[in-house]
Order: structure tokens, then C-alpha cells, then sequence
């Protein structure tokens, strides 16, 4: 299938969320977006994200070496799009 198909595909996977993230606090969406930073075994920086995620079994220190899929980066921006819409201070 085409690059295009599977790009379609992915916004559509990710819309499916956003009823949840429009209506999510700051503190949630920063641990949703997070949480798929940790499960793909990003190395965190913050004080804050070393608290609630530790880095046991961490392999990436460069975030834009985590491996994510499509649909997860596709997620990534949408909830960070929304925590710059309410200002969210990370």
C-alpha cells in the first residue's frame, strides 16, 4: 500500500482520541504523551519525568530517536498540540 494510505491511516487511528485529549487536564495529557516516550524506552531528562516514569531500562537519550510507529507520533503531536492550546506549562 502507498506511503499516503498509511498516513491517512494513521490520522484517522489518532483522531479517534481526541473526544479524550479535548478533554484531559494538562497534568494527564503530559502523562499520556510521556507514557509513550517511556514505553518506547526514552531516557528522561526532567526531575518531574524521572519521578513518575524512572529510566529503568531506558536506550534512547536523543528524543528523536525513539522509535515510535506512525500512529503514536501522530498521537505525540495531537496531545501536545492540545497542551499548547491550553497552555499548558510542561
Amino acid at each position: 500500500m502507498s506511503k499516503r494510505f498509511y498516513a491517512v491511516a494513521a490520522l484517522l487511528a489518532a483522531s479517534i482520541l481526541l473526544p479524550d485529549i479535548a478533554h484531559a487536564s494538562c497534568s494527564s495529557l503530559w502523562y499520556e504523551r510521556n507514557q509513550i516516550y517511556k514505553e518506547a524506552g526514552y531516557c528522561f531528562k526532567t526531575s518531574r519525568a524521572i519521578r513518575a516514569f524512572g529510566n529503568s531500562g531506558c536506550s534512547y537519550d536523543d528524543i528523536n530517536d525513539v522509535p515510535l510507529s506512525a500512529r503514536q507520533r501522530a498521537v505525540v503531536r495531537d496531545i501536545a498540540a492540545q497542551e499548547r492550546r491550553m497552555g499548558c506549562g510542561n
